[in-house]
């Protein structure tokens, strides 16, 4: 009991401190990482000239609205989040009926752990446009991290349908149905897997969480075809969460953990990846502080 108690608190001190614990999968000591992506200088020229056009007086509520929607979009990319989130509610409250901006925000309240505003958000977005393209699985991940997992489910597998030969469609119900049905969930992805043409990058991902391809010929493959550091940085980010979520599932809670912050380093900020990599380190966090919590008040009864 006293080891189970200290093996649980290592790993959660690895995640607070940023180091390792002893059980650290040796293969993550030297992990494959990219340049991570910076502010393009163009990015920095558009946020100055959008903020001398907002500086105008002659602009109409619909002109202003799309301004401050387009400066969300550039401040989301880089990373500052917080200031994206004031320019989407600017646009929002002069031009309410734009469900891009609904469905960004949802993404937030996940991140945030907001569920019922994210499924609002959504919920939203939908109403306006209810072929919007990202939309429903941002619901349907947003329902998985609620623990609502047969609406997740529904959304995802709806959303799989529309374009099966999407990879990261079908990894995302695979992961819903690792909760749902998970003596049948590994044999649905290859189910799929064989179906699907397979010509987008991202099944190569597929095959290792089937155990086909391994983790080792993932990164060979981003290091041989990848043609920029930009490109490196985007597969990185997409199979550093994807493996992480792995080791998450069979337990191995010291290399999920660095998995996710590799997952983060590339500074992907558009990435759903790298959106909810914060998160899985959160939620991970949590449950193994109450695991400490848990076991700590057991040995004081004894």
């Amino acid at each position: 009991m006293l080891a189970k108690r200290f093996k649980y608190a290592a790993i959660a001190m690895a995640i607070m401190l940023g180091g390792c614990s002893t059980n650290t999968y040796s293969s993550w000591e030297q992990p494959l990482i990219a340049v991570p992506l910076q502010p393009t200088i163009q990015q920095q020229i558009q946020l100055a000239r959008i903020d001398q056009l907002l500086g105008r007086s002659d602009l109409d509520d619909e002109t202003r609205s799309q301004i401050f929607y387009e400066r969300g979009l550039l401040h989301d990319g880089i990373g500052l989040r917080d200031l994206a989130r004031l320019d989407f509610n600017q646009s929002l409250s002069l031009y309410p009926a734009q469900p891009d901006i609904f469905n960004i925000l949802g993404v937030y309240f996940t991140q945030s752990a907001h569920f019922d505003a994210a499924y609002e958000a959504f919920d939203s977005a939908l109403e306006l446009d209810v072929s919007h393209p990202f939309a429903q699985r941002n619901r349907g991940i947003a329902l998985y991290y609620g623990g609502r997992f047969q609406l997740a489910r529904q959304d995802l597998l709806a959303h799989y349908e529309q374009d099966p030969n999407d990879p990261y469609r079908s990894i995302w119900l695979y992961m819903v149905e690792l909760e749902t049905e998970p003596e049948k969930a590994k044999q649905n992805l290859k189910n799929r897997f064989d179906r699907a043409e397979r010509e987008d990058w991202g099944w190569n991902i597929a095959s290792v969480l089937m155990d086909g391809e391994t983790e080792q010929q993932l990164l060979d493959n981003i290091v041989k075809k990848s043609e920029t550091n930009e490109q490196m940085a985007e597969r990185l980010t997409e199979s550093y969460f994807y493996m992480a979520k792995r080791y998450q599932h069979k337990k191995q809670y010291a290399e999920a953990v660095q998995l996710y912050k590799l997952t983060l380093s590339g500074n992907v900020y558009e990435f759903v990846e790298h959106r909810f990599a914060s998160l899985e380190l959160n939620r991970l966090l949590a449950s193994l502080q109450g695991e400490t919590e848990n076991i700590s008040a057991d040995d004081e009864e004894l």
